[in-house]
């Protein structure tokens, strides 16, 4: 018969050696705990520290810097405890998806669980980026420059090539992307204005879909008036035709500005005898580029100008325009703008 043991002896064996034993239970014991806790018996749900609601940015890098933001954000407490519970949760629950480094908004009192939903997935934080109708090149780039949020340098904007319009951006959007893609919307508009374009109302005189681009950009500057835009577009056109001068005082100011569009000072009568290519009371045709980026209004309105004779406009003081057919006509509006707006003795 074989030799036989006392009983329980057979399980005195160590499975593990004694130090690699203690070191499995060492390793085990507070690994099970989180478990647990990440299971829904713990702190895995429990209202975090954070006071209020807020947009925070997390950074780039691993689960350690990403604690590290969470904890000095206040979204996390900022012991030990709670930065290793953090980590061993985010291990734990790895297979739900990806951490990614973008701002999110955090509700207040937002738990471990409900933190490791909105970086894995959550919306970020949208910010509005608008390009008002009208502003040069050099304005817009100091729009962007200053937007929060972005990266990069400003890339120089050519003259009318980005379309005015309100985007939407996210934390770490390169200012060169969002100027390739303010350029890529005003290509598509340009060639969509230039393809649905009345050829017979354009009689010839705009050639390209940059002439048509400068032409609306002079609308743009001349009125601020949407339905006025058709005829300050027929009355460009009707002066071409004949061979008449533009006398367009934004374009002589976007000449003299050096590309801002304003003076710090009244256009002069001086002014519109100072020689320049933009100087549309000197120079015939067209200036040699667009003075801003013009809208779709007036892209549009350049494209399906109204039909009318008329060859000038003035304003009215009240914020739109008066056309006029002839120059005895034009010398009426002009006394009756001068009555309006004449200061009271």
């Amino acid at each position: 018969m074989p030799d036989s043991q006392p009983d329980g002896e057979e399980n005195k064996t160590p499975l593990l050696p004694p130090k690699a034993g203690r070191k499995l239970a060492i390793f085990m014991v507070p690994l099970l705990c989180v478990a647990a806790a990440v299971a829904g018996y713990g702190h895995y749900t429990d209202p975090g520290p954070l006071p209020e609601a807020k947009a925070f940015v997390i950074p780039h890098g691993n689960n350690a810097t990403v604690t590290k933001a969470l904890q000095a954000d206040g979204i996390l407490s900022p012991t030990w405890a709670s930065g290793a519970f953090f980590r061993i949760s985010a291990l734990l629950t790895h297979r739900d998806g990806q951490i990614h480094a973008s701002e999110f908004q955090f509700p207040s009192r937002v738990s471990v669980a409900h933190v490791l939903e909105i970086l894995r997935h959550g919306k970020p934080v949208s910010h509005p980026l608008t390009v008002p109708e009208g502003l040069t090149a050099k304005k817009i780039e100091d729009i962007i420059r200053k937007a929060p949020m972005l990266t990069g340098d400003v890339p120089e904007i050519p003259e009318g090539t980005v379309l005015p319009q309100t985007i939407a951006y996210v934390w770490g959007t390169p200012r060169q992307a969002i100027v390739d893609r303010l350029r890529r919307m005003m290509d598509k508009q340009l060639q969509a204005s230039w393809e649905k374009r009345d050829v017979e109302a354009l009689d010839g005189l705009i050639q390209s879909p940059q002439e048509l681009l400068t032409l609306a950009s002079l609308i743009e500057r001349e009125t601020g008036v949407p339905s006025e835009r058709p005829m300050v577009a027929r009355v460009f056109l009707n002066r071409l035709k004949l061979g008449m001068r533009l006398q367009t005082d934004p374009s002589v100011i976007y000449g003299l500005s050096d590309g801002l569009g304003t003076l710090d000072r009244p256009l002069l009568h001086e002014d519109l005898q100072t020689p320049g290519p933009y100087n549309t009371y000197l120079e015939a045709g067209l200036p040699p580029g667009p003075i801003c980026s013009p809208g779709i209004t007036s892209l549009e309105a350049a494209a399906h100008p109204a039909e009318s004779k008329a060859l000038y406009f003035v304003a009215t003081g009240e914020g739109g325009h008066n056309f006029a057919e002839t120059l005895q006509e034009q010398d009426q509006n002009i006394r009756a703008y001068r009555a309006k707006t004449a200061s009271p003795q």
